[in-house]
Order: C-alpha cells, then structure tokens, then sequence
C-alpha cells in the first residue's frame, strides 16, 4: 500500500485559495443583498412618495414628501426597524392578557380570520369573529311537573 505524501507547501497554498473563495463567495451574496435591500427601499420610497402625490396619505402633501425622503434615508443607513414583525409582536402583546379559548380566538382575528371594520383614521379598528356552538336543548321543567 503507497501512502500519498503532499507538501505543506501545495497544503498551505490550496487552504488559502479555498479562503479566498469562500470569501468571494460571501462578499458577492453580501453585493446581492445590499443590491436587493436598495431595490426594496427605492421600491418602498417610490409607493410611498405616489400616495403622497395621491392625496391618500393623511398628511399634506409637502410633509408627506418630506417624510418619504427622510425614511429613504433612514433606511439606506439602517436605521429602520421591521415594522412588520413589530406590529406583530405588538398584535400578539394585545392578546397575551386573555386565556384559552378568547386568546386563540384573538389570535385569529389579529392574523385576519373574521370580519375587520374601522380605521385608525376614524378611531379604531374593530375585529370580529363568530363561534357557533351548538348544543342539547334541555326539556323546560315547569312547577308542575316537578314531583
């Protein structure tokens, strides 16, 4: 049996250009993502600035603008946070003082089950759900029957 004999040398130089492709690789995701974050913040800006010019925003239209620039910008420097999954967490906080079957159903109505009515504009938001639970009638007793 021949044992394979490689020197240090090939060992030493084949663990750099290894290194130095995975960081290739890294560095382009990194290129990939930063391009795709840019792409979704200009993406963002430009819904953001068409419902100022629509009117639909519930501000003027000069402070709307300006709020649409400054959130571009906040964003390119990262410095703004999810909203989404804060408002997540914040819809799920609504429904951690309930217990059983109020906090399952509370639950449902935050992820959209049910019937949803209101605006925070006209001051609130109201979620529905029905629960239908059928059961037994149980006969009437009446005085006179009772023995």
């Amino acid at each position: 049996m021949r044992t394979l004999t490689i020197p240090r040398s090939i060992l030493h130089s084949g663990s750099r250009f290894i290194a130095s492709a995975l960081l290739g690789m890294a560095s382009a995701s990194v290129l990939a993502a930063t391009a795709g974050a840019a792409s979704e913040i200009q993406t963002r800006y430009t819904q953001d600035r068409a419902k100022c010019l629509s009117g639909k925003s519930n501000q003027d239209q000069a402070t709307c603008l300006k709020e649409a620039g400054a959130a571009r910008d906040a964003a390119k420097q990262g410095q703004l946070n999810d909203g989404d999954a804060k408002y997540k967490r914040n819809a799920k906080t609504r429904c951690d003082a309930l217990s059983g079957d109020e906090a399952t159903d509370c639950l449902a109505r935050m992820k959209g089950k049910g019937t949803t009515s209101g605006s925070v504009e006209a001051g609130g938001i109201y979620r529905e759900t029905v629960t239908t639970e059928l059961g037994f009638a149980r006969p009437a007793v009446s005085a006179a029957s009772a023995p």
